[in-house]
């Protein structure tokens, strides 16, 4: 698939220990992640990517499944030169994001899933946009305002075909078979990624811990950059997980 475009957003942080990748969600951008991005860059280095077909990348002429996607989100994490990462994913990222952990375990030291999808009870576009709309009424003007602009930037075609992917990956089995440590994050108003299912996810994964942002939507990475940071820090801190040898 050679007409399949990433971009790395790097800020570079020489002798860190720790290296994040953030990978967006359906029809959005880097920019969901520009907040946490700039918090944990203070000190560590932090690649936000755009995947192919968002924000204003070239649309492939082939639409990837999860698993493909996630086997070239592999190629570019290798690329990047620094293992292992800590994957971070927000929505549909968090299936690429977990896809990777369980396809690369080498490239990867934790993962992270803020605002995980798809609840399997409610795995349909109508029932997923319903959730949409009522979380666009909690989330604040100016995130609406960021999501709506990436959504033109990547357009209707682009999102419609990675739609049905996101419904048919099977998030809780493949969270089950990670060997890496799992971090389910959710805002506490956050109407697509309910808490029984972010407690399921966190059940289904053999080392995980779920931790809840009270008052926050969906885009909690982006309202509470700052307490999110927090949480990653105090999961990296006790999850202690694979490390090349020195």
């Amino acid at each position: 698939m050679r007409d399949m475009t990433f971009r790395v957003h790097t800020t570079s942080r020489p002798g860190a220990v720790r290296a994040f990748v953030l990978v967006h969600g359906i029809g959005i951008s880097h920019r969901a992640f520009a907040r946490l991005h700039d918090v944990l860059a203070e000190e560590h280095t932090v690649h936000s990517l755009d995947m192919p077909g968002f924000d204003d990348l070239p649309e492939p002429e082939r639409s990837p499944d999860v698993h493909e996607m996630a086997s070239l989100l592999g190629e570019v994490v290798a690329g990047i030169g620094e293992q292992p990462v800590v994957v971070v994913g927000n929505s549909m990222g968090t299936q690429w994001a977990v896809e990777l952990g369980v396809q690369r375990p080498d490239l990867v030291s934790h993962v992270v899933a803020v605002g995980p999808v798809v609840d399997d009870r409610h795995r349909s576009a109508l029932r997923q946009g319903m959730s949409l709309g009522l979380d666009c009424l909690r989330e604040t003007p100016a995130t609406d305002l960021m999501v709506l602009t990436d959504y033109a930037r990547c357009g209707p075609r682009w999102y419609a075909r990675q739609l049905p992917h996101m419904l048919a990956y099977p998030m809780e089995e493949r969270a089950g078979a990670l060997e890496r440590p799992l971090l389910v994050v959710r805002g506490g108003r956050d109407p697509i990624a309910g808490l029984r299912w972010c407690r399921r996810l966190r059940d289904a994964a053999p080392r995980a811990r779920l931790v809840e942002m009270p008052g926050h939507p969906h885009l909690v990475q982006h309202t509470a950059p700052r307490a999110v940071a927090s949480a990653l820090q105090d999961f990296l801190a006790t999850e202690t997980a694979w490390l090349p040898a020195t």
